[in-house]
């Protein structure tokens, strides 16, 4: 439900509002006053307040305190002409919108109907409260993480310095190897690692696409959808099938500027989408020497000790994602994956690392949103046991 409330003593104003259909609007002449109204009247959950331009100090003032009353207000300065200073300090004070002083009865019940119709995006901060499940890494955590990061950064400082020497002298380019990942509560942040591969690595990704172990062998890559125009009509009247009943009376079109997709096809290819959403080559020809030894060790993901110690991760979570990955698994069905900590090592990790890497993208997926579920301090330590006594891999991954 919205409420609606007008703020001012412009007495044309309030007769036009008088006849807005659908809506009782209530008149107030102050600010507490309307703010009053907004914190008792239990019926409705957001509102909309019709501001009336005054004197410009008194009027931030006087929004400002609603806000800070009522956060679920949008409101409406009903004003006359501004000039482009003013109109960006009403905003910046949290005006939402202007409505001119002499707007019609039709112009008024038309910005509350646009508004009723998107109340919950309109009114963020209620449905970012409300509908927002966020990660908070609980204090026994974090506590371990730093911990345990000191710890390992001082004993493994030898491991550090011949593996810069190493990767220094086989190779030109950075010792570290930066990427944006999607961590917990999607979160964007740089991660590192020692660089593993030559340069411009990324660039040449789509070559190997092919050697993704995590794609289906079930699914191939089809194009999507058959091209519109003059040489698509050709060939449908060359195979003898009438265009007009080229697709069934009950199958729903989709229409590009270049191809025609059936709807259900489009989300079988979706669907392939989110299930192909991990990558990883096996025998990768972009990895250096150096780079597959420390890779076989996972010495490359020690540099990750100092995300940690910035809280970007924890030493157990779910392995932070890239980005083309990440924006694949946006459906509500795995969105929980990010509702947890990003981590060094995790549960997918210690269950198949043993057996050649060789995982499905569901099964990944699946384990990932079961960490999130379960995770606890005696569970942290399993994997972590785990991950010491299985980090060498047998195959090259």
């Amino acid at each position: 439900m919205i409420g609606i409330v007008y703020l001012g003593k412009n007495l044309k104003t309030q007769e036009r509002l008088k006849y807005i259909p659908g809506h009782t609007v209530k008149f107030t002449s102050t600010y507490k006053d309307a703010a009053e109204v907004c914190t008792t009247n239990l019926t409705d959950e957001h509102f909309i307040v019709f501001y009336e331009r005054s004197v410009r100090n008194e009027d931030l003032t006087a929004i400002t305190y609603l806000h800070k009353k009522f956060e679920n207000l949008y409101i409406i300065l009903i004003t006359g002409p501004l000039s482009s200073q003013d109109r960006l300090i009403y905003q910046n004070c949290g005006i939402n919108d202007t409505l001119d002083v002499d707007a019609t009865i039709t112009e008024f019940n038309k910005k509350i109907c646009f508004i009723a119709d998107r109340e919950e995006i309109l009114f963020k901060k209620q449905t970012l409260k409300n509908r927002i499940l966020r990660f908070h890494i609980p204090i026994w955590k974090r506590s371990f993480d730093i911990a345990f990061s000191l710890l390992a950064i001082i004993i493994l400082s030898p491991v550090f310095i011949f593996t810069i020497i190493a990767i220094k002298l086989e190779s030109r380019g950075p010792i570290l190897f930066k990427s944006k990942r999607v961590g917990s509560n999607y979160k964007v942040f740089d991660f590192l690692k020692f660089r593993s591969m030559y340069l411009d690595s990324d660039k040449h990704l789509k070559e190997l696409k092919d050697e993704n172990q995590y794609i289906s062998s079930e699914t191939s890559p089809q194009k999507a959808g058959a091209p519109l125009g003059e040489e698509a009509e050709k060939a449908q009247i060359e195979s003898g099938i009438p265009t007009d009943l080229m697709i069934s009376d009950d199958e729903v079109m989709l229409v590009g500027d270049d191809f025609v997709i059936s709807e259900n096809d489009f989300n079988k290819q979706k669907s392939n989408d989110i299930n192909n959403a991990f990558v990883k080559i096996e025998n990768d020809p972009r990895v250096t020497k150096v780079g597959r030894f420390i890779r076989k060790f996972s010495i490359d993901e020690l540099p990750q000790l100092f995300n940690i110690l910035r809280g970007d991760m924890s030493i157990v979570g779910n392995r932070p994602l890239p980005l083309y990955e990440a924006e694949k698994l946006t459906a509500d069905e795995y969105i929980d994956r990010f509702i947890a900590p990003a981590g060094l090592t995790g549960l997918w990790q210690v269950e198949r690392r043993g057996n050649g890497g060789k995982m499905s993208a569901e099964e990944r997926k699946q384990l990932d949103i079961k960490y999130g579920r379960t995770y606890s301090f005696s569970l942290d330590l399993k994997i972590i046991f785990k991950t010491l006594t299985a980090f060498i891999q047998k195959d090259d991954v």
